[in-house]
């Protein structure tokens, strides 16, 4: 089993090591090797729009109207969402609305209720 993690922009698998340096066919990124461990560990701490440091089953409040993409539905300003989950990448928020179902949320646009 190969221990050459995911593209961090694309988070494709196709990665392959080059000299020092990790690179992804599909995106054409680079990243250094030794770079990884210590981004692992910056990358642990998600936090909200106030900085305060996010957990998982957290409930936070919408601080900004935000349009559901592919929709005409509209999350508005004060909406409180409960037990949210942390994943990586970009949307780094999984959770569930009423009325809604499923959304994955940026933290930027979040405060801990």
């Amino acid at each position: 089993m190969s221990t050459i993690p995911a593209c961090p922009l694309c988070a494709m698998e196709n990665t392959y090591q080059d000299g020092d340096n990790y690179v992804c066919p599909d995106c054409a990124h680079e990243w250094p090797m030794a770079a990884q461990a210590e981004e692992g560990e910056a990358d642990a701490v998600i936090t909200d729009a106030h900085g305060t440091p996010l957990a998982d089953g957290d409930s936070v409040i919408l601080i900004k109207d935000l349009k559901v993409k592919g929709s005409s539905l509209v999350l508005k300003k004060g909406t409180k969402v409960k037990s949210i989950r942390l994943v990586g990448g970009d949307h780094d928020v999984d959770c569930k609305i009423d009325g809604i179902g499923s959304m994955s949320l940026k933290s930027e646009f979040l405060k801990k209720a």
